[in-house]
């Protein structure tokens, strides 16, 4: 994202509040888009009920601060953001704000709610110094197509709002098995006012991905090769960036391993492998059966909870190949778990686009209310936003990679494909645009994003080139010449 760009945004932004400056309401919206320029990006946890929303979030920050049971938390939408000193402050729907006791227990969060009830509650801001949340605001959502349709419609109210951009730049969406209520949400998400935009700013995840095989050593491999097949499926790729399989309790249990888990789960590799199949092979027997000795009934009942039957399954034979240490194994665990693969993709998909993602929102919101509260004297904004909207090549870039997915562009297949890799569809770095190695050079990057220059200047003079295809050519030919000057300075800037 260009300086000049954010900076436009910021300055369009302090216009319309002079504009509007006797408009309370608007008013109100304009300082909220001003913010969001100035704050991490915001990005939404979404999924039905029981998707594993929370346990998901605890997996990324690697620590048990969301709720994860079924109590009034979980139909409230609650804020993590970062914060020096850990604080929670509940939001009523009528009142003023108040602080709510940081209680841990058994090393989770709890949130006392005392006798408020969800429904009164607008949301809840919960801040912790986790550096996860640094460049990175999460929201958790309360299930949509729950059997409450007062906890359904926070959900849906908060996340496609009709006539205002989303509170979230981004989403991450869960889903057990993609159905036609995920792709409905996903639809809408996409045809709120920022998604109007054309932009596809939703990642999906094929969550408790250890169930799609029973929990069988090899349930991430079928999770794997299922979430490629909903990769793959026209109706969802031109809803979501990707689709990623993860284990969620796993690794959020991996993220906060104990020394007590890892001496109980030493207990279980160091049995006979007939007597511990045998024990693993129900959660029920798991919980009766009679060995090993030293491992108590709460020890058992405690790994059940964290790890489930395929998480102990799994770490168990990680023990017996070597991982002999907690730290190892963790790490091990969590990459297992699919964890790591989602985290890289929020990095290469939001949070390198978090600039574009949150100007965007901004210039949504104020072409909104040009457009819903229309006034004399706004005619110089609507032509300030039409010239940031036209000329920003990022946004250039988020609308063609949309397109591309969609209704796509009149070039060969393999050129499409190619062109939305140069326009970061995989990912904004530049050596993930070229498809190169995260340690090439500044040399490497400028002379592989010279030959793709080369040949789509080749694509756009050909006589045969649709003319609808020469806007696309257009925009990759830009991308790949931002590559070679960013490289350019980068060389500058080299000791001789």
């Amino acid at each position: 994202m260009t300086a000049s760009t954010i900076t436009g945004a910021a300055d369009l932004v302090q216009e319309a509040l002079e504009v509007y400056r006797e408009d309370p309401a608007a008013v109100a919206a304009l300082q909220g888009y001003a913010k969001r320029l100035a704050e991490p990006l915001r990005i939404a946890v979404a999924g039905m009920v029981k998707a594993g929303k929370s346990t998901l979030l605890n997996a990324i920050l690697g620590e048990e601060i969301a709720p994860t049971d079924t109590g009034e938390c979980t139909r409230i939408v609650t804020w993590y953001r970062y914060g020096h000193t850990p604080r929670i402050t509940l939001y009523p729907v009528e009142g003023e704000p108040r602080r709510l006791p940081v209680k841990r227990v058994d090393g989770r969060l709890v949130f006392v709610l005392g006798n408020v009830q969800s429904n009164e509650v607008d949301r809840l801001d919960v801040e912790w110094p986790s550096p996860g949340l640094r460049d990175m605001t999460l929201i958790d959502t309360p299930g949509i197509a729950s059997l409450s349709g007062d906890v359904s419609a926070r959900s849906t109210s908060f996340l496609t709002p009709e006539d205002t951009p989303s509170e979230a730049d981004a989403i991450i969406y869960l889903m057990r098995h993609m159905h036609a209520s995920d792709l409905r949400f996903l639809e809408s998400f996409k045809d709120t006012e920022a998604g109007r935009s054309g932009t596809v700013n939703a990642l999906a995840v094929l969550s408790r991905a250890d169930e799609v095989g029973a929990g069988r050593i090899d349930s991430l491999i079928s999770a794997g090769e299922i979430a490629e097949r909903y990769r793959r499926d026209h109706s969802l790729r031109k809803l979501a960036l990707g689709v990623v399989p993860v284990a969620g309790l796993l690794a959020q249990s991996a993220r906060s391993l104990r020394q007590s888990d890892f001496e109980a789960l030493q207990l279980l590799a160091a049995m006979e492998r007939a007597e511990r199949e045998k024990l693993l092979l129900s959660a029920d027997r798991f919980l009766r059966a009679a060995g090993p000795e030293e491992l108590t009934t709460a020890a058992r009942a405690s790994l059940l909870e964290r790890f489930g039957l395929f998480g102990i399954r799994l770490a168990v034979v990680l023990i017996r190949n070597g991982f002999a240490e907690p730290t190892p194994l963790a790490h091990e665990l969590a990459r297992r778990s699919g964890l790591d693969p989602l985290i890289d993709m929020l990095g290469r998909q939001f949070q390198a686009r978090a600039e574009a993602l949150k100007a965007r929102t901004a210039l949504v919101g104020v072409a909104a209310l040009l457009r819903t509260s229309p006034r004399e004297g706004t005619g110089h904004l609507a032509a300030a936003l039409e010239r940031l909207q036209v000329n920003a090549h990022e946004f250039r870039e988020l609308l063609l990679l949309a397109t591309l997915r969609t209704t796509g562009v009149s070039l060969d297949p393999e050129l499409a494909n190619e062109a939305e890799g140069l326009i970061g569809g995989w990912g904004a770095a530049s050596h993930v645009r070229l498809g190169l190695e995260a340690d090439a050079g500044p040399e490497q990057l400028a002379a592989g994003a010279r030959r793709y220059l080369e040949r789509w200047r080749a694509v756009a003079e050909n006589p045969l080139t649709d003319r609808s295809a020469l806007d696309a050519c257009r925009v990759v030919i830009r991308s790949c010449e931002g590559v070679v000057a960013q490289c350019a300075v980068q060389l500058a800037h080299q000791p001789a």
